[in-house]
């Protein structure tokens, strides 16, 4: 089931184009749902984000940067017809 939860977001692919050999994908996607609802995916991300740390495998260095991103006018979702404010 894990190796099928896995595979699923490595390929960026939708729930219903898992290769069969993960099993039916709707048994993997409720196993998924399941383990996020119950806070099994966070405990063994921190689990593992603890045990990289002391054996020094993180760097924990953020960068900052400043850059600013703008949508063209034409980019934004508004209907076109309304009248600028």
């Amino acid at each position: 089931m894990t190796e099928g939860i896995i595979y699923r977001y490595r390929a960026s692919i939708p729930w219903r184009d898992l290769p069969p050999h993960f099993g039916p994908w709707q048994t993997v996607r409720k196993r998924h749902r399941r383990y996020s609802a119950d806070g099994t995916w966070d405990k063994a991300l921190a689990s593992l984000l603890a045990r990289a740390d002391a054996a020094g495998l993180i760097n924990w260095e953020v960068s900052v940067d400043s850059t600013v991103n703008r949508a063209h006018q034409h980019g934004t979702n508004l209907p076109r017809g309304r009248g600028s404010s």
